[in-house]
């Protein structure tokens, strides 16, 4: 017998993440947010949605670590200047 899916309502997600609910339902609509309608109601696999979260956490990881870089290389730049 198979495992039953996991999954999210909006409400749920919307607690998870601070957002409000409508958010969460916008983000499903646009595409942004893996999702997917069950009569009418939208609902997130939870196997999904800790992916998403995780690649998510990565691409910010890395632009922070840019961020930083650039911050640091301005730093230095200057006080070579000084």
């Amino acid at each position: 017998m198979k495992a039953a899916i996991e999954t999210f309502t909006p409400n749920d997600l919307a607690k998870i993440l601070n957002l409000h609910p409508f958010t969460v339902t916008r983000l499903a609509r646009e595409g942004t947010i893996p999702a997917f309608k069950v009569g009418g109601v939208w609902r997130f696999r939870k196997d999904e949605f800790e992916r998403w979260i995780q690649q998510r956490t990565k691409r910010s990881l890395r632009r922070t670590g840019r961020q930083q870089l650039a911050t640091a290389k301005s730093l230095v730049a200057n006080d070579s200047g000084a």
